[in-house]
């Protein structure tokens, strides 16, 4: 059985690292005969540091799909059209927004200084910030601030690229058309009802919707119709989900 992992709210929480206790199950996962596969918002750049380096070489779906890794390299990268680029960063300059952009690996970055998402951006120190006319693609694109972020949101849905909004973080989450998760996932040979998924949030839907069995850590209002059960966030979460993956690699081997 194939299991795939969201990384934040899932599997890592506040900006720390995979712990011990979970990466030590998932290996176990790996030794009983299943592939382990992690599929984040994150750039591959910034999902390195949050997992040990034993499991850089595993499957890795980043930027929300736009980006698969294997063998510790980038396989595969989707990037937004020049023309939606140009649209983008029109739409940004009217609404005076600031952003983190990525390409495959570098990165531009004009937010505050002190917003959170920074903690998250190359903390291993492994890309380049650069000014956004010098990444040579772009796979992804948050918009941080904004002088009205709802009408920036309904402005680049005119454009048909796929967005996501983390309303915690208050942050526009914007990927090129047609990207998303469950895309990646078939790049890697995953097919329908034939993998385990874990994960918190709306950019995991489409995941969720193809899934034999879907894990949701938390609560989240649009992805729990797609859920088939749910572990609370209140407690040993990390002790519930350790359990849960012996349940259910058990009943997936017997089946």
């Amino acid at each position: 059985m194939k299991f795939v992992f969201d990384l934040d709210g899932t599997i890592c929480f506040k900006g720390q690292p995979v712990s011990e206790t979970i990466l030590a199950c998932l290996e176990e996962l790996t030794h009983e005969g299943h592939e382990v596969i992690f599929a984040s918002a994150r750039p591959i750049r910034d999902m390195l540091p949050v997992l040990h380096e034993r499991f850089h070489s595993f499957a890795l779906v980043g930027g929300n799909g736009s980006l698969v890794s294997k063998e510790g390299k980038v396989q595969h990268a989707d990037a937004f059209t020049q023309e939606d680029v140009q649209e983008i960063l029109r739409l940004i300059e009217e609404h005076q927004a600031t952003y983190l952009i990525d390409s495959d690996w570098d990165y531009a970055y004009t937010g505050p200084h002190d917003h959170p998402i920074l903690n998250n951006v190359d903390p291993a120190r492994l890309a380049k910030r650069l000014p956004v006319g010098s990444l040579k693609s772009i796979v992804k694109i948050l918009i941080l601030t904004a002088d009205d972020m709802e009408g920036l949101a309904e402005s680049l849905k005119d454009l048909g690229v796929v967005i996501h909004r983390h309303r915690n973080e208050n942050v526009i989450d914007i990927s090129p058309q047609n990207i998303h998760k469950w895309n990646a996932l078939q790049r890697l040979g995953v097919q329908k009802e034939e993998f385990i998924t874990f994960g918190n949030d709306a950019n995991d839907i489409s995941m969720f919707q193809q899934a034999r069995h879907a894990v949701m850590i938390g609560h989240h209002e649009e992805l729990a119709p797609y859920a088939s059960e749910s572990i609370s966030l209140e407690g040993d979460c990390e002790g519930a989900i350790v359990n849960k993956l012996k349940d259910l690699s058990a009943s997936s081997v017997h089946s």
